[in-house]
């Protein structure tokens, strides 16, 4: 990219980031508390998701990637726009619910992030776009997929949830959507303790946290994350991703952490490159866990364009009333291997990639 594109590529950024900050600032109040009062409160029972009058709800959307390295990278709270056209678009391919990837320091303010796109701007952007999706009929799930412990830069995943922050961030996010239970907490994008083995250690680590193999800080566990949440109050629903990028789920029931509710699910991710990718796979290892908790593949994607693979994974899941969520509502590429979605962000046209999902989203 030459130099003047460059400029006027920054500058176009520049302005955008400005106009959606100033939408905000007129449109949006700051972060509180907001009451869930239709039915579409969700919350477990025995192996499903359901909302309030008991009946299940199944989740078939989009993750929505941007809001966790735009505002660490400075020039904006997310990646393109993130309007009502935006969010209807979404819902013309029939989704139900979008996942949003959160930076937990741009969240808390921290660590010298522009605070045009972090603390209270940042955590003003996030309400608001949540309202407008809950708004509009969507689900939405929080992840808690950058961080980085003591004054290290949240520019990246890392291997564990850190004391440091994590607990801090939880803490704070669970009182701001507490009440409001269209919204579920994933505590953790893809923990990778033990050099991603799906070993005892690693699952300790996961559980427990602390000094962990494979980690280079000391780790807070899912049980001390999700003890922040409840103490707030919040009753939302937690998803918990196993081990191995969320793809393990070996032993996800023999270390899940103690929650007073019950309001649990699991949080699997599956991808064609992931170590679980076999229909013998899932039917070994995630199959005996749905008949005991619910489960949520909230990544699913691929980095070719294999039609057969995904629609394989997907109508397996459809035939076990399992939810998906696809990786991601975004048009930085064309290729099958950018796993972007769409190539316009109002008209929702697809990618060769998204034609397959889409297509599969739109049969009955």
């Amino acid at each position: 990219m030459n130099g003047a594109r460059r400029a006027v590529l920054v500058l176009a950024r520049a302005l955008a980031a400005a106009l959606f900050l100033l939408v905000l600032t007129h449109c949006a109040a700051p972060p509180s508390p907001v009451t869930s009062t239709d039915h579409r409160a969700l919350r477990v029972k025995e192996t499903r998701l359901v909302d309030a009058l008991g009946q299940p709800v199944i989740l078939r959307g989009v993750n929505r990637s941007g809001t966790e390295f735009a505002c660490v990278q400075g020039w904006g709270i997310s990646d393109g726009v993130i309007d009502q056209a935006a969010v209807d678009a979404i819902k013309s391919w029939r989704a139900n619910v979008v996942r949003l990837p959160l930076n937990e320091q741009c969240w808390l303010g921290i660590n010298g992030i522009n605070p045009a796109y972090s603390g209270a701007n940042y955590r003003t952007a996030i309400a608001a776009y949540v309202d407008l999706l809950n708004r509009s009929g969507l689900y939405v799930i929080l992840d808690l997929h950058w961080s980085a412990p003591g004054e290290v830069l949240a520019t990246h995943q890392q291997t564990m949830p850190d004391i440091d922050h994590s607990p801090a961030f939880w803490s704070s996010v669970a009182s701001t959507f507490k009440g409001n239970d269209a919204v579920i907490f994933e505590l953790f994008n893809e923990p990778l303790p033990d050099s991603q083995r799906d070993s005892v250690a690693a699952w300790t680590c996961w559980r427990d946290g602390g000094t962990c193999s494979g980690v280079s800080f000391p780790a807070a566990g899912m049980q001390t994350l999700l003890n922040a949440v409840r103490a707030t109050g919040a009753t939302n629903v937690v998803a918990l991703g196993g081990v191995g990028f969320a793809n393990h789920l070996s032993r996800w029931l023999a270390y899940t952490p103690n929650d007073p509710l019950g309001n649990l699910v699991a949080a699997w991710h599956v991808y064609n490159f992931n170590a679980c990718n076999s229909v013998s796979c899932w039917e070994a290892t995630a199959a005996p866990l749905m008949a005991q908790v619910p489960v949520l593949v909230t990544e699913t994607g691929m980095d070719s364009c294999d039609g057969a693979w995904w629609n394989s994974l997907l109508d397996w899941l459809d035939a076990r009333q399992t939810g998906y969520l696809a990786w991601t509502w975004n048009r930085w590429r064309v290729e099958c291997n950018s796993r972007a979605l769409v190539i316009d962000y109002y008209t929702a046209t697809p990618t060769e990639y998204g034609t397959i999902y889409r297509t599969h989203l739109a049969d009955p």
